[in-house]
């Protein structure tokens, strides 16, 4: 098995205000914010969403990555072995996500529901760790 095609698509920026702006100039909504500079954008046209995480630190590149879905991430298989950077792992937003690496090295994030019996890890419990 291989992917479901596109979710969405992940990009940093330095200010989330202005890149939501520009975003929702292009027609996208905004479906959630966080409190900590993220937040998703759709479109009502459909396809894929976009999650715009700010970045602060001006010596982190910043990185856009495509989201493909997955099925089952536990028969995940496709015709070419991936080469991970992360292989399927359970995620603060519900998820397993594996990041793999195309032949150019650049990043490709899978995200696949929970299988059964794996928990995700506390939303909240990140959201101090990391922003306190």
């Amino acid at each position: 098995m291989a992917t479901d095609g596109f979710l969405g698509f992940y990009i940093e920026t330095r200010d989330y205000g202005a890149t939501a702006l520009f975003w929702k100039s292009l027609g996208f909504e905004n479906q959630f914010e966080t409190d900590h500079g993220s937040g998703q954008w759709i479109h009502p046209a459909g396809g894929p969403y976009v999650f715009i995480a700010e970045h602060g630190d001006l010596a982190h590149s910043l990185t856009t990555y495509p989201i493909l879905g997955v099925a089952d991430s536990t028969v995940f298989n496709p015709s070419r072995p991936p080469d991970y950077i992360r292989k399927f792992e359970p995620q603060h937003w519900g998820v397993v996500e594996a990041l793999l690496r195309d032949p150019d090295g650049r990043q490709i994030s899978l995200h696949a529901p929970l299988p059964p019996g794996a928990t995700a890890p506390d939303l909240e419990a990140h959201h101090e760790q990391k922003y306190g």
